[in-house]
């Protein structure tokens, strides 16, 4: 099942994606759950299902996309997850996963422009694997941690790279406005079952700019969800964002930037395609 938030008509809501449109959830079960986040609280994904036999009740074109869970309590995001990736970045290798956070303002949805900040020119492109919490936990094993993931997406982490290294910390770079991109939907995950190897790739004006599989991350999903986990609660609604391969356009020579008027797509086989055209701020 695809799962996704949108805005039609100027009221925010969420819904299930077929192939004829999108099934107004909000519209058919908002009183018990409000939004994506509260359905997953809830664990009511079967009630999601039961309304797939509806008729849609937009056209993919008549709505705007959001980012697929908007209100987060939190977005953990890995650095330097893939060998190569690392290896182009020159750091040392670590024991344990690389840590930041996003804030939910950095956020955008499929189809919307990334604005490239006034401040830099040097935006640029991250190809990623969101997974999105269903069922909340603490201090979460390796062996269950795929339980609680609710499903999958694609996100671009759109980085402002001369910000980014103003300091030994990330945030400013990680953080500008609307620069990260989530959706377009997540897929459950019933329909990518355990130990699935799933394959990324970024396009950049329709030229290949990153490609590389789940074999090749150097902490995987269950690790990732131990760590975290016994560092803070993971809730409903909560993504963590698994890393990026190798290159990005920071470690190119020349260096290439995202900007105004170019495209950028990021691919995950079994998920989708989240496609945003790079704008102004």
């Amino acid at each position: 099942m695809r799962l996704a938030s949108f805005q039609a008509a100027g009221v925010a809501s969420y819904g299930a994606v077929t192939d004829k449109g999108i099934v107004d959830l909000g519209a058919r079960i908002g009183n018990r759950y409000a939004d994506l986040k509260s359905l997953l609280a809830q664990d009511a994904l079967d009630q999601a299902a039961r309304q797939i036999r509806n008729p849609a009740d937009f056209k993919l074109s008549e709505i705007e996309w959001l980012p697929v869970i908007p209100n987060p309590g939190k977005i953990v995001c890995v650095g330097l997850n893939y060998e190569e990736h690392r290896m182009e970045t020159g750091r040392d290798k670590t024991e344990n996963p690389a840590l930041f956070l996003r804030v939910t303002e950095s956020q955008v949805g499929h189809l919307q422009p990334i604005p490239r900040p006034r401040e830099s020119t040097h935006l640029d492109f991250e190809a990623e694997i969101a997974l999105i919490i269903g069922t909340p936990g603490r201090r979460i094993s390796q062996q269950d941690a795929l339980n609680h993931v609710a499903g999958y997406s694609c996100y671009n982490d759109g980085s402002v790279r001369d910000w980014q290294r103003h300091t030994v910390q990330w945030t400013a770079g990680k953080n500008f406005a609307r620069t990260g991109a989530f959706g377009p939907w997540m897929v459950t995950a019933d329909e990518i079952p355990p130990g699935t190897k799933l394959t990324l790739s970024c396009r950049l004006n329709g030229e290949q700019m990153q490609h590389a599989d789940t074999d090749m991350m150097i902490f995987k999903f269950p690790k990732l969800i131990e760590y975290i986990s016994a560092f803070t609660p993971l809730a409903a609604g909560d993504v963590i964002v698994t890393g990026t391969p190798g290159g990005v356009g920071s470690r190119r020579t020349p260096p290439l930037w995202m900007k105004p008027g170019d495209t950028v797509e990021i691919e995950i086989d079994k998920v989708g395609v989240l496609v945003n055209p790079i704008g102004e701020d």
